[in-house]
């Protein structure tokens, strides 16, 4: 049970680079068909690969933009909760003391306990 390994080549196929450049021969010199179609679709295959080069450029545009709005909603964020925080640590004692005076209604002090209501005369 002697099998070959590998097929010997077969003498009458031409080997596949052959063929191809025998069929590339036989188009060029067709004067209509085949470089006609090989010319439309490399133009359309150009245009595609144009029109995706001006798209992945777009998108890179619209990446950044959306980077930058990104980068400015955060600084904008971040100043908020500074603000909010700040307002918090300037209320936090004023809570403590009401809590620890027992009623919730007594005017602790501060710039707005020296103001005076004037009652109408």
């Amino acid at each position: 049970m002697d099998t070959p390994t590998s097929a010997a080549p077969d003498e009458k196929t031409p080997p596949p680079e052959l063929a191809l450049a025998t069929q590339l021969g036989k188009e060029k010199s067709s004067p209509s068909g085949p470089p006609e179609i090989s010319a439309a679709v490399a133009r359309l295959t150009s245009n595609s690969i144009d029109e995706l080069h001006k798209l992945v450029s777009e998108l890179q545009k619209m990446q950044e933009f959306l980077k930058s709005e990104v980068d400015n909603v955060q600084r904008q964020i971040d100043s908020a909760v500074a603000g909010i925080n700040i307002i918090v640590e300037t209320i936090g004692p004023w809570k403590s003391i009401a809590g620890s005076s027992g009623t919730r209604n007594v005017r602790m002090g501060g710039p707005a306990a020296n103001l005076q209501t004037k009652t109408p005369s």
